[in-house]
């Protein structure tokens, strides 16, 4: 699914367009959005792709909901 992550004030969120939903983020695998998961605070688990070192924010990614993330 297509998603927004993006600084706020208190940390990151992310939205995902097609569900309407805006979330902060509780916990990233990798600071630096190399690849791994990010822990919603809904309770969903997120795969995001490799992407390279120093990217900016906001971005839109193509995120992967894994089964066992809510």
């Amino acid at each position: 699914m297509k998603a927004m992550i993006r600084r706020t004030g208190v940390g990151l969120s992310i939205y995902m367009p097609k569900k309407d939903v805006e979330e902060p983020v509780v916990a990233v695998e990798n600071e630096d959005f190399g690849g791994g998961f990010v822990l919603v605070r809904n309770g969903w688990l997120l795969a995001l792709p490799n992407l390279p070192l120093n990217t900016c924010l906001p971005l839109t990614i193509e995120a992967r909901k894994q089964p066992d993330g809510g």
